[in-house]
């Protein structure tokens, strides 16, 4: 339903990117995230990777390396001492104009929602990561990997991209011990002055 709703919208970002600079709309990404699995007549939760959709709001084949070295410093610990204790660059330059306005109001994840209708995600979970930050987990980071990932959650709510990475995992455990229908419809009622206050949004 929201796809449909969205469409007009979804479109006119589309054509507005292709104005803006060359390449492709989509920015599709290889994600790790989890999902549910039957193994000796038991559920339980198996990591796996998929493709993840966003609207693209850099450059065509924009180096991925500065942010491969935000993330590493990001999940080590060592930007929780700096004002940029975020996964997510600032001011960076391989950001398009219409980039950077679809980052400010989050319109970049609206192609995620085909991610939902495809199964490989939630509307609200923990965030899936890039394999180059898993890459780096320690054994009691995975456990933030035991649900669904989602568009939104506990720690883009509260969290907002603003919090050390080891906060972000406490509060994504905690949404995980504490999941529920209620919290679900809270959570995705709260995204909203979330996206319009741009806090964390870069």
């Amino acid at each position: 339903m929201l796809i449909l709703f969205l469409l007009p919208l979804m479109l006119l970002i589309a054509v507005l990117i292709k104005f803006d600079s060359p390449g492709p709309v989509l920015f599709i990404q290889e994600r790790v995230g989890a999902r549910r699995c039957v193994h000796n007549g038991r559920m339980q939760w198996e990591v796996v990777t998929f493709p993840f959709y966003k609207f693209r709001s850099m450059v065509h084949g924009a180096d991925q390396s500065m942010h491969q070295a935000q993330v590493a410093a990001f999940v080590d610990g060592h930007l929780e001492e700096t004002k940029e204790n975020t996964v997510k660059l600032v001011n960076d330059p391989r950001v398009t104009r219409v980039g950077h306005i679809l980052r400010k109001t989050s319109l970049d994840e609206l192609p995620q929602l085909f991610n939902v209708l495809k199964g490989d995600m939630s509307l609200v979970g923990p965030r899936p990561v890039p394999t180059y930050e898993a890459a780096r987990y320690e054994p009691r980071h995975w456990q933030r990997l035991t649900a669904l990932p989602g568009i939104t959650g506990w720690w883009q709510v509260y969290g907002r991209g603003q919090v050390p990475f080891e906060t972000m995992v406490t509060m994504d455990l905690e949404y995980i011990r504490s999941q529920s229908l209620w919290l679900d419809l809270k959570l995705l009622t709260l995204t909203i002055p979330a996206i319009l206050s741009q806090r964390g949004a870069n």
